[in-house]
């Protein structure tokens, strides 16, 4: 049996793994995340596809590996209303409004009228403490709050990318990503 070779982006995988660990120790390494949020966005305005969903996007490719190669994953279709539009958009627009959220604490945090959290939500409900991964910088308190949401947000939609992996298909997740629904409208109104 002839395998597939392999390419360099068949590995992203590691750093979105990498991403998520070295987030739990140092806080301010959430930063990083953000490649993950402007590099699709940028490749669907200037390219007008989503390649970066179906070929870059490590998140999905761990979802392969361990729904497929480890067989965490059941293998059943997701179900119908999660694929429907007002589902994916409905999840998208409350997806924005919890971004909105970490972007009005960080703000709040940047004119001082709010002090530094340093809480990891999961799922936007559960408050984690995680004093832990922030021993302090010289960095502007703002800058760290912002780390502390954005880590969240990549938490919260890894989670829900596991449990729909482990219900479903290995990438479920990329059905109702919000990413991927922003990319397609993004294609859908340049093509």
């Amino acid at each position: 049996m002839k395998t597939k070779k392999k390419n360099w982006y068949d590995y992203l995988w590691v750093l979105s793994t990498l991403y998520m660990v070295i987030g739990f120790f140092n806080i301010l390494f959430a930063w990083l995340g953000m490649i993950c949020f402007l590099v699709p966005l940028a490749i669907s305005i200037i390219n007008g596809n989503k390649i970066y969903c179906n070929k870059y996007c490590g998140r999905g490719q761990l979802f392969d590996l361990l729904g497929k190669q480890l067989k965490l994953s059941r293998k059943k279709d997701i179900p119908h209303f999660i694929r429907s539009n007002w589902f994916r958009y409905g999840f998208l627009i409350f997806f924005l409004m919890m971004f909105a959220n970490m972007l009005f604490s960080t703000y709040l945090v940047f004119i001082g009228s709010s002090g530094l959290k340093q809480i990891v939500s999961l799922l936007w409900s559960f408050k984690l403490p995680w004093h832990f991964a922030y021993r302090g910088s010289s960095l502007s308190p703002w800058v760290v709050q912002y780390a502390f949401g954005f880590y969240s947000v990549m938490l919260t939609s890894t989670v829900l990318g596991l449990i729909t992996m482990l219900l479903y298909k290995p990438r479920s997740w990329c059905v109702y990503c919000p990413m991927g629904t922003m990319t397609q409208g993004i294609c859908k109104i340049k093509n």
